[in-house]
């Protein structure tokens, strides 16, 4: 999840948000009660979970980068001009220096 902070119209950073450790540790405790049908998902999501815990900061706004990219229906290339116009377009609040900063780590942490 990703957030931004301040009363400005135009923002210079994104706060990147984590809560997967919450998650993971809401999924093991679930295991724990669980039944043996319900186990096998939950150990199929409990592993989805940590591995997106791993997932470095900058990979983590790399995919945020994708996500809100595709939400405005570009396809273009990532490291283009036209990306930071739609990813401000798909974010109004993001200042161009935050928006290319997130298009780097987009770049940087290809799919």
């Amino acid at each position: 999840m990703t957030g931004f902070l301040g009363t400005d119209t135009k923002h210079n950073f994104v706060l990147t948000i984590r809560d997967a450790d919450t998650v993971a540790a809401s999924l093991r405790q679930a295991l724990e009660a669980a039944s043996p049908e319900e186990r096998p998902g939950l150990e199929r999501a409990a592993a989805v979970v940590e591995a997106a815990a791993v997932a470095s900061a900058t990979q983590v706004r790399a995919r945020w980068v994708r996500s809100r990219l595709a939400a405005v229906g570009f396809a273009g290339d990532v490291g283009s001009v036209d990306a930071v116009k739609a990813l401000r377009r798909a974010e109004p609040k993001l200042s161009l220096l935050a928006a290319v900063e997130l298009q780097r780590d987009a770049v940087a942490h290809p799919e």
